[in-house]
């Protein structure tokens, strides 16, 4: 009987289709994977201990960078969990505008994940498509909050100013337009045969290990699993809107795909509505002891405004307690966590992002595929390193 041997190799972290300084240890048999260990770590910055040093305001910017391609979804998700601990509530415009933004980003972010997936499979004309809708969104962000990668634009009690007319037909522009885009996307991919054989029986994970991994998003719901957390514990009027959670029946990339896809129209249908039913009102929560002055105010109030941005919350003592709350990201399940001692920063401050739970999936999906296959099932996971080296 032959001796059988296998060879071990590093694919990454130098390497295009790992999306970040991602380093998969391999072990081969020929081109078939035996075994599969990721490797974190190149791209550690220590933001969780970073956070502990901020005051509550002063950590917003740091969110964005955990996942720079869905930095309003991260916006969105901390700024809860601090209004959850001093007990405040954003008025209800403020929040149809979260979720507007919210809902723009989780596009842009599936349309990065979408030219980024098929061209690592060698599909090199839609990434183009991809980005030129991407860059209407940015286009949109960048009226509304100055900034387009990196917005910082949700507050602490709301939002720091209204929409502007021009963004507002900005988005009414974009989500007239968007249908016939994913129409072109769906024609050049979904029935594409080349496509097809690279993701379908590729990167298969059941519904059940999909649970047992913690996995959540888009890649759960590809797995069968109708989990989303705008509909299993609403937040920010997600109750108001009506959209579906589409799911998969397979587990598998092709599924993943045609999730994302799907996801892209329904998020279309939220942004829709909410510009169809923004109600009027403020922006901002009435809490002066929290919420910075409006602009109009600050040489009146230059002096709390400073100590807004230097000290904390001026002239209150944030409750002692803990704090959890989650949101849908547009790579799942994304949850922060912050403990108080009364003081104006987070005593412990961590967050549980998708991208990192996600990953661990990856060796149930491609152990016993060939090579090649590394390459479909890293990118029909939607991963993104800020997210995991935190």
């Amino acid at each position: 009987m032959a001796e059988q041997k296998t060879m071990t190799i590093n694919m990454g972290p130098q390497h295009p289709a790992t999306h970040g300084v991602l380093r998969i240890v391999l072990e081969l048999d020929g081109e078939i994977i035996r075994k599969a260990t990721p490797v974190l770590g190149h791209l550690h910055r220590g933001v969780e201990k970073l956070a502990e040093v901020k005051t509550y305001h002063q950590c917003i910017p740091l969110t964005d960078r955990l996942d720079y391609v869905n930095a309003m979804g991260h916006n969105l998700g901390y700024v809860l969990a601090v209004e959850k601990l001093l007990g405040i509530e954003a008025p209800k415009r403020a929040q149809y505008v979260r979720v507007m933004l919210t809902e723009l980003q989780r596009i842009a972010s599936h349309l990065i994940w979408l030219g980024t997936h098929v061209l690592d499979l060698g599909a090199t004309t839609p990434v183009m498509y991809c980005f030129r809708e991407r860059e209407a969104i940015l286009r949109i962000f960048e009226e509304v909050a100055g900034a387009r990668l990196t917005p910082s634009f949700f507050r602490i009690g709301g939002l720091p100013r209204d929409l502007s007319e021009d963004a507002i037909d900005q988005i009414r522009g974009f989500i007239a337009d968007f249908p016939k885009k994913v129409d072109d996307y769906d024609a050049l991919l979904t029935n594409n045969v080349i496509f097809q054989r690279r993701a379908k029986g590729v990167g298969l994970l059941s519904a059940e290990d999909a649970v047992n991994f913690s996995v959540t998003g888009p890649t759960l719901r590809g797995s069968g699993v109708a989990y989303d957390v705008r509909k299993a514990t609403p937040y920010s009027h997600y109750g108001d809107f009506d959209f579906e959670i589409p799911i998969g029946e397979n587990g598998d990339v092709f599924d993943r795909y045609l999730v994302r896809m799907e996801e892209l129209r329904q998020s279309r249908e939220i942004v829709e509505q909410v510009v169809e039913n923004l109600p009027d009102g403020p922006i901002k929560a009435d809490a002066p002891h929290v919420v910075p002055p409006d602009k109009e105010d600050l040489e009146t109030h230059m002096d709390a405004l400073i100590r807004h941005f230097k000290i904390g919350f001026e002239g209150f003592q944030p409750p002692v307690g803990e704090v959890f709350q989650s949101v849908e990201a547009s790579k799942g399940e994304l949850s922060y966590y912050i403990v108080s001692d009364g003081g104006n920063k987070p005593l412990r401050f961590r967050v549980r992002t998708p991208s990192f739970a996600n990953l661990g999936a990856l060796p149930k999906m491609i152990e016993g595929q060939m090579i090649a296959d590394v390459i479909a099932a890293i990118g029909s996971i939607d991963i993104v390193l800020g997210e995991i080296d935190r």
